[in-house]
């Protein structure tokens, strides 16, 4: 569809998601507005309960069990999912097409992402992506979030990344489409962590990233100040910046400019580090870090950039 093809139920839907992540967003500032001295104590159990600040599956509250599904978004031609892992775990996905013989019927966005709610909470955001593009949507849930089973941490989120590019691959109906990889503040991490890996095999068409960092070590003193000097007691990496300069596939970088947990720095910086030959950066000067998705020109630079990098008169070999 065309850009001018968003209602006003697409709107109302988005700007009920961003709502919902603003609580979340309030919840990452508590340590940086502490006092003094309740962040020094903080401090002191940044080793041992970092992966509770780092990934709060738990925020906004019920994540875990209450899933918005796709159909009370009006999504009519989707499944729902449960795929194994290589270790053990039971991972919650959907998988939702676009309009059928359309041009990007071919294509299909693989999205990761952030750190808190679930894939339920994301679903306006897949709808907007499929009205704007044409696309299918894969929406994978990390283990620990909503209705997958198992603790999130860097390996273990990283397992669950290479089996959904792996699922995909394998399943008969995407396994020649052209994949487009869309990353939102942690997802960010995770795609360009499994772009750096598997963009040799020719599937992956480009990489779209939205306030993301430049690693957790580098983030700690945006999100809590008190804990600077100890950011190497940060276990749980992330390390983009030194991944972002081998992908050599097209990437849209989407950068909210009022972002108040990521530095806008952060993708700057990761955007200088690209050596991709097609780079673009994008700015959205209101957009802070839950609110981008409601920017104008988000959603079409998404699909201009769909259109422009995934070789759409054709599928891979």
């Amino acid at each position: 569809m065309s850009p001018s093809s968003s209602s006003s139920a697409d709107q109302t839907f988005l700007q009920q998601t961003v709502s919902l992540f603003g609580t979340v967003a309030g919840y990452m500032r508590l340590p940086a507005i502490a006092s003094t001295g309740i962040a020094a104590v903080l401090t002191t159990l940044l080793y041992f309960k970092q992966k509770a600040l780092i990934y709060p599956s738990h925020m906004p509250p019920n994540s875990r069990t209450e899933i918005p599904r796709p159909s009370q978004f009006n999504i009519r031609d989707y499944e729902e999912l449960i795929i194994p892992t290589s270790d053990g775990e039971k991972l919650s996905a959907f998988y939702i097409r676009g309009p059928k013989g359309g041009r990007n019927s071919n294509v299909t966005v693989l999205m990761f992402h952030g750190n808190a709610g679930n894939i339920g909470h994301r679903l306006p955001i897949a709808r907007m992506l499929i009205n704007y593009t044409g696309c299918n949507v894969f929406m994978l849930e990390y283990r620990g979030y909503g209705l997958s089973t198992g603790e999130p941490d860097e390996s273990g989120i990283m397992t669950d990344a290479q089996t959904a590019l792996d699922y995909l691959r394998d399943r008969v109906e995407t396994r020649r489409h052209r994949l487009v990889i869309y990353g939102q503040s942690l997802g960010g991490a995770v795609s360009i962590r499994l772009v750096a890996k598997n963009q040799g095999s020719g599937d992956v068409a480009g990489m779209i990233l939205e306030n993301t960092f430049l690693s957790m070590r580098k983030l700690i003193p945006s999100v809590l100040p008190p804990a600077k000097y100890l950011s190497l007691l940060c276990h749980q990496v992330w390390p983009s910046d030194n991944y972002i300069a081998s992908i050599k596939v097209p990437i849209l970088f989407l950068s909210g400019l009022q972002d108040e947990i990521v530095p806008p720095s952060h993708m700057r910086q990761l955007y200088e580090l690209s050596t991709s030959p097609i780079r673009i950066f994008k700015a959205l000067p209101g957009g802070d870090h839950n609110s981008s998705v409601l920017e104008e020109g988000y959603f079409e630079s998404i699909a201009e950039f769909i259109e422009n990098n995934t070789d759409n008169d054709r599928e891979k070999p």
